[in-house]
């Protein structure tokens, strides 16, 4: 049996970082802490990221990566099921690295990088949103007037981006546990979606109404 090559040491540390943090949030974990559960020195951990703000910042930059290629598919959604597939895939990414939505206001307010960065990321996400709104416009799934799009497209960027501080603010101690993430991804895209319900082809409509109610359907 070949034996798979050892992860390299950045990328384990890169792991466990993120699952510290989206367990405990950014604040609470420590890079003494990390380097604990990693079982390397804490020099070992500063040799490749001598600051937690570098830490910080590289999952960031997966992040950044990730979303925009996400974003980019936005102008191919045609109607109510590619909506719904869509923005449960960004909420899935945004799920991966929920940290960065649990601590938002205070990673902003102590790293400026992340504050800069995190200003294109709201752009982005506004700018894919209405390529959504377009295609699903051009295809007869939606009717919405372009005086209404830039704060439809807007309220849908505020519940994409707040969406798990809502599940969060509510349960604490358990809604971004991992086994809460499916219930919370899907009221997530619901109501997402909802806000498009005044502009949806009847058709599309009904639709959207059947999907939510089958994936709240409990599991027999």
């Amino acid at each position: 049996m070949v034996k798979k090559a050892p992860r390299r040491t950045a990328e384990r540390i890169l792991e466990v970082t993120l699952a510290l943090f989206n367990r405990f949030g950014e604040p609470n974990v420590s890079t003494t802490l990390i380097s604990a559960e990693l079982n390397i020195s804490p020099g070992n951990l500063y040799y490749h990221y001598p600051a937690k703000d570098e830490l910080i910042n590289s999952l960031f930059d997966r992040f950044e990566r990730a979303l925009n290629e996400l974003l980019n598919a936005s102008d191919s959604v045609r109607d109510v099921e590619d909506a719904w597939f869509f923005m449960h895939s960004l909420f899935e990414l945004i799920w991966e690295y929920r940290f960065l939505y649990r601590d938002l206001n205070d990673l902003l307010s102590n790293n400026r990088r992340l504050e800069t960065h995190f200003q294109s990321v709201l752009k982005n996400k506004t700018r894919a949103v209405k390529a959504l709104l377009d295609s699903m416009s051009r295809a007869g799934a939606l009717q919405i007037d372009s005086r209404e799009v830039d704060a439809t497209a807007t309220s849908m960027v505020v519940v994409l981006t707040y969406w798990l501080s809502f599940e969060y603010v509510q349960d604490p101690r358990r809604a971004l546990e991992a086994e809460n993430a499916q219930l919370a991804l899907m009221r997530g895209a619901q109501h997402v979606l909802n806000l498009l319900t005044p502009y949806l082809e009847q058709g599309q409509r009904k639709h959207l109404i059947e999907l939510v109610d089958a994936y709240n359907r409990p599991e027999k």
